[in-house]
């Protein structure tokens, strides 16, 4: 009977795997890696892996381009041994991911310990490094560095694999009763076996949001920024408020402005300050009341910019904006960021 159970399963499976896309077989593959451990220990033997060192990605350089180099769990095993490190060094991964074909991608950080905290010993910490990048012949770059220099399609992978590895260095201890979690083999979770408690990766909802008048974009910067650069309005949603209270909040606080409209746009996975949910709008304000109000306790600048400025700031990066004196003229937040894909369909809708 059980012969006749198995044999029929494996012929629904297969049914299964004709009838559903690609898409669907993979999304299932990954939540069965989350929810079955020795499933997903097993898959680390035969999955690529990404390497970080105090959260700062490992990069490679080709001729301009910068690399983001995949190493199979074969070379993870030969680089650990010329360490003298032993493979329990895999279990720490995280799974960020696989491939159409089902090879699974994880997130691994040299620096991590995960008896105390992510960053291991100044010394140790130091040589890893080191020899590592010797090794492999590239470097460990600070993310908000690599986000914008890597190829766009490795830009979210890099994004979110940082973001897990950060939430769990910052989760490494239960709330309620101070006592250790402990992650599982994929990362999808902590556990307190204390109190049962099972904790969840998150993330902050942050409402960004371009303002118009129907003929200009409103943008802003603040002190923090780097010199010239202004962008879209944003802030975190307040706990209980909706997307559009969020919205016209933030705006109404930082310019002094009432919104009358606004449609969502995109969103996108951001990592700073600590993994936050981009939710891009366009809002619209009246032409009779533009007079911006600006709050100095968020912002440094704040003005509107029209079509014609837009897309000849549009050509600009931080470094051609660069000016004899020293001084900055404006620039955009570069294409990886959701605040430039506002500006561009701003533009698109203007000139339409």
């Amino acid at each position: 009977m059980a012969v006749i159970y198995q044999a029929a399963y494996r012929r629904a499976s297969s049914l299964f795997c004709r009838l559903h896309s690609t898409y669907v077989r993979k999304m299932r593959y990954l939540n069965e890696l989350k929810e079955d451990d020795s499933f997903c220990r097993q898959a680390q033997t035969s999955g690529t892996f990404s390497l970080f060192h105090n959260l700062s990605p490992f990069l490679q350089k080709a001729g301009r381009k910068y690399l983001v180099p995949q190493l199979s769990a074969t070379e993870m095993k030969r680089i650990l041994e010329k360490f003298r490190e032993t493979e329990q060094w895999i279990e720490k991964s995280v799974l960020i991911g696989c491939s159409d074909e089902h090879i699974p991608h994880f997130a691994l950080d040299l620096g991590w310990d995960d008896s105390s905290s992510i960053h291991v010993g100044i010394t140790l910490g130091a040589l890893e490094k080191s020899v590592i990048e010797s090794e492999l012949e590239g470097s460990f770059t600070d993310i908000r560095k690599a986000l914008f220099v890597v190829d766009e399609k490795d830009s979210p992978l890099l994004a979110s694999a940082q973001a897990l590895l950060q939430w769990h260095d910052s989760h490494q201890y239960c709330s309620k009763t101070g006592q250790p979690t402990h992650k599982n083999v994929a990362g999808s979770k902590r556990v307190c076996h204390a109190s049962g408690i099972i904790y969840y990766p998150q993330m902050s909802p942050v409402v960004i949001t371009l303002v118009s008048d129907g003929s200009r974009c409103l943008l802003a910067r603040q002190p923090s920024f780097p010199p010239g650069m202004y962008t879209a309005l944003s802030g975190f949603c307040d706990l209980g408020e909706t997307v559009e209270e969020a919205l016209r909040r933030e705006v109404a606080e930082e310019v002094g402005l009432e919104v009358e409209s606004f449609r969502y746009s995109a969103s996108q996975h951001w990592p700073f300050p600590s993994s936050c949910l981009m939710i891009a709008c366009h809002a619209l304000v009246r032409a009779q009341q533009t007079e911006i109000s600006m709050s100095s306790l968020e912002l440094e600048a704040a003005r509107w910019f029209g079509l014609e400025e837009i897309m000849e700031v549009l050509k600009r990066d931080h470094e051609s904006s660069k000016q004899e004196d020293g001084s900055f003229l404006p620039w955009f937040p570069p294409k990886q960021a959701i605040a430039h894909h506002l500006i561009q369909e701003w533009v698109k809708q203007q000139t339409s």
